[in-house]
């Protein structure tokens, strides 16, 4: 087993003050707690007094019963004095509202109606806070031990062999049609490439360097397919699918920067995947009308190509793009324990790898009903010509493959780097041929990687908190995350994947209900620009008590992150 050295530099960090950023997100958290006890309060008597209500009804009617005067008075009544007497009865049980004040608003104030409608989101957002707690406390504080990551291709081999076995053992499913490229086989895809990403990451595994970079070219790849088969056929470009989708691709992110401290550019497969979701969006939307021609499509297609070249093959044109403040002050980043005189090299570096990518799959996504009615036509053909010709297809597919390998995969890291933008979509056309040569292979996935590739996003991003290990603000994840003694490595992986795991579905639920309380299916313009001032207002009332608790408060600017986090390289002093 390899040891992947650490130096001590490399871990020994500094004790920071809490950001405005950091005291903000606490203040939310102990707001959104303290709204949702009074909100489970407030239901509770509320489910109180209507069971002493309805106890009281039960009463009554047994009195009327047994009374004979009562008896004699309860005959049936005329039309008018039921209507005089029910809306006595609605008036009690349903309190009038303002129906034009915000809901933010009356929550706000603390009403009680307001309070107990948003429970579910009180509840949400307290769930959110105390994730975002755990991830600081685990990657930040002395809370938790770390250990050195090890590299075994012999361990990360079987562990990925065993997860595949199980995965096809116990979640092979059929889709409902054995279409090509269908969600369910994508699903799996992103998911099988994402756990060989993050085991990469765990034992970091150098020597799968390249293959890592085709899997995220592969990530890359589905953004341009899978947000041009949508905009092509569905011609849905309203504005709330677009920022729903923006919010999925940067809420969590941007908490996380805010909790952490650290720079939008360490979790580069965010703002890459945001940039060119936006790109194809803008693609497709702007000129719609011409999107019904092929002319039209093939003449978008060569402007991106354009685009691309133009903006990053002429490097000082993207800086210039890129250097623009605004755009800068998201995209910069510096590693501080590897400073660098170029903070926006990093972006330049990640974003170039796979600039070109995402146009093969805009292609791919044109093709896509060209190739499945030729895939249909095949499956109708007699049994020897469909062997015939899938078997020169899958030898096609397999040669161009081992070429490529041949040639480019097996180069240096960065002689490799240098021909990646121009021959990932190799490999990944290669896959869809093989993945997609039969009926019985298109149609079944396993569902086991299909739901982890669904949260491949929020295990992305978890990973660096509460997998692995920063220690300090915009610092890569060096090390290990440890619940047990260093003698239980392979007991520690199988407990912290647990909890990482989990954490991991849960966020990616909560993104999604927050999502649905401030970007609702096909809501107006006006709704989503009121939810969106009702929110910028409330972040901005957040930093003002965020930046005054800063300025004033010496204890919060030094006693608690150095009773916490102390010297960083205390945690690591006994395993250098």
């Amino acid at each position: 087993m390899e040891m992947q050295g650490v130096h001590k530099s490399d871990v020994v960090a500094p004790v920071t003050p809490l950001a405005t950023g950091q005291v903000a997100a606490a203040v939310l958290y102990a707001a959104s707690f303290a709204m949702w006890l009074y909100a489970e309060y407030a239901a509770r008597q509320k489910r109180i007094a209507v069971a002493h209500r309805h106890v009281g009804g039960d009463d009554d009617e047994e009195q009327q019963a047994g009374s004979p005067l009562l008896k004699e008075s309860s005959g049936p009544k005329s039309g008018k004095e039921v209507a005089a007497v029910q809306p006595s009865l609605v008036s009690q049980e349903v309190p009038s509202t303002d129906s034009d004040t915000p809901e933010i608003c009356r929550v706000l104030r603390l009403d009680r109606e307001a309070l107990t409608a948003c429970r579910p989101t009180l509840r949400a957002a307290v769930e959110f806070g105390t994730i975002m707690l755990w991830l600081y406390l685990a990657d930040r504080t002395t809370v938790f031990p770390t250990s050195l990551k090890s590299y075994s291709r012999d361990l990360l081999g079987f562990l990925f062999l065993v997860l595949t076995v199980v995965a096809g053992v116990t979640s092979l499913r059929p889709a409902r049609t054995p279409l090509l490229l269908n969600r369910s086989q994508t699903e799996e895809w992103k998911g099988w490439m994402q756990v060989l990403f993050l085991l990469y990451h765990y034992f970091e595994a150098r020597e799968v360097y390249n293959a890592i970079r085709v899997f995220i070219a592969g990530y890359v790849w589905m953004t341009g397919y899978n947000n041009f088969s949508y905009y092509y056929r569905t011609k849905d470009f309203n504005i709330a699918r677009f920022c729903a989708m923006m919010w999925r691709l940067n809420f969590l992110v941007a908490a996380v920067c805010i909790v952490m401290r650290n720079s939008y550019m360490l979790y580069y497969i965010c703002p890459m995947h945001t940039l060119f979701t936006v790109m194809v969006y803008a693609l497709l939307g702007i000129g719609a009308k011409y999107n019904d021609h092929r002319w039209g499509v093939f003449l978008k297609f060569a402007i991106s190509f354009v685009v691309v070249f133009v903006c990053w093959d002429i490097k000082a044109i993207f800086y210039a793009l890129w250097g623009f403040p605004p755009l800068r002050w998201l995209m910069v980043y510096t590693d501080p324990r590897h400073p660098s005189a170029d903070p926006l090299h990093e972006w330049y570096f990640r974003s170039s790898l796979d600039r070109y990518v995402w146009i093969h799959g805009m292609a791919c996504a044109y093709l896509h009903p060209w190739a499945e009615a030729r895939l249909q036509r095949l499956d109708k053909l007699t049994r020897s010509q469909r062997l015939l010709i899938r078997a020169a297809l899958a030898s096609a597919a397999a040669g161009v493959m081992l070429l490529w390998i041949q040639h480019v995969y097996l180069l240096p890291k960065k002689e490799y780097n240098a021909l990646h933008p121009y021959t990932s979509w190799i490999p990944i056309s290669a896959y869809i041929v093989l993945r997609n040569i039969t009926p019985n292979m298109r149609v079944y996935s396993m569902a086991l990687y299909g739901w982890l590739g669904r949260i491949t996003l929020e295990t992305y991003i978890g990973q660096f908190h509460t997998w692995l290990a920063t220690g300090i603000p915009d610092g890569q994840p060096k090390l290990l995350l440890a619940f047990l003694p260093s003698g239980y490595p392979l007991l520690n992986f199988a407990a912290t994947s647990a909890v990482y795991v989990f954490i991991s579905y849960r966020l990616f639920h909560l993104t999604d209900s927050f999502r649905q309380v401030l970007i609702p299916d096909k809501a107006s313009g006006r709704v989503l620009v009121r939810n969106a001032v009702s929110a910028a207002s409330a972040a901005a009332v957040l930093c003002a008590v965020g930046a005054l608790i800063v300025y004033w408060s010496p204890a919060v600017q030094h006693y608690w992150p150095v009773a916490l986090k102390r010297d960083v390289g205390t945690r690591f002093e006994t395993r250098l």
